[in-house]
């Protein structure tokens, strides 16, 4: 894995650690019945792990960089962006201490329904070998639910883009899904196009747009590049923007103290 061969990405970034999350990306529950509490769950997981590495690493408030195929990630920033609460605060460090976020192959369709419900679609289509796909029973059932969760997902993080730097990649091949070959997340679903982010292709299709084989890979130099460059960057924003956020934490405390004692 190019994130974890020491030839690859931790030569190029030295003074970084590398940490990956994996999750059940089975369409049972990323579109079955009850999928939105699923993904909450994890979403919850995966804050909850990052936020543990990090005190016990002494690590707390180092800039992050998210990079993040298909859908994951999108749900834990929204997930740590709300908790700001006194006794779970600590997990709201995710979201001010995220820098930059590299979004490989992610839907971002939150307001067309249609859109997302063909992305859903064709996700399965490519999780999920071509003898289990059953097109007029359970999963497109499944999928009729499955893309108003992920209308929500995308919906939620929408407000939350503009505080971090975004590079949006697409997939340039078609993926084989077995019964027939298609993009599983279209160019303008991938990588709108909106101020202040960056965008471009990878010549991979959705599977394997997330997996460089060396240095000489396509692609792989374009993602580095950008990760160096958010990685020196990010320290001096993420400093101004924790100061902010102990000053809006403390005068959150000051204002429910002042509400106990009226």
């Amino acid at each position: 894995m190019w994130l974890k061969d020491l030839n690859l990405l931790p030569s190029n970034l030295k003074n970084s650690r590398i940490l990956t999350y994996g999750y059940n990306a089975a369409v049972t529950t990323m579109f079955g019945k009850a999928s939105s509490d699923r993904i909450l769950q994890h979403a919850q997981t995966l804050v909850a792990e990052i936020v543990a590495d990090r005190e016990l690493e002494d690590a707390t408030q180092r800039p992050i960089i998210f990079i993040c195929h298909s859908l994951g990630g999108i749900i834990a920033l929204a997930y740590s962006a709300s908790r700001t609460s006194k006794a779970i605060q600590h997990l709201h460090s995710i979201y001010v201490s995220t820098f930059a976020i590299l979004f490989l192959g992610t839907p971002h369709d939150g307001s067309n329904k249609a859109k997302l419900a063909s992305t859903g679609r064709r996700m399965i289509g490519a999780m999920v070998p071509s003898k289990v796909v059953d097109t007029e029973g359970q999963l497109l059932d499944a999928l009729q639910e499955g893309s108003e969760v992920l209308r929500n997902i995308t919906d939620m993080f929408a407000p939350l883009m503009k505080d971090f730097h975004i590079f949006f990649f697409w997939e340039q091949e078609k993926t084989n899904m077995g019964f027939t070959q298609d993009y599983v997340v279209e160019e303008s679903s991938a990588a709108p196009v909106l101020d202040n982010t960056e965008r471009a292709g990878l010549p991979y299709d959705h599977r394997n747009m997330c997996k460089f084989e060396s240095r000489t890979a396509a692609g792989y130099r374009l993602v580095v590049a950008a990760l160096i460059r958010y990685s020196k960057e990010a320290p001096e924003v993420i400093s101004r923007r924790w100061r902010h956020a102990i000053d809006m934490l403390q005068s959150k405390r000051s204002q429910e103290a002042d509400e106990l004692l009226r």
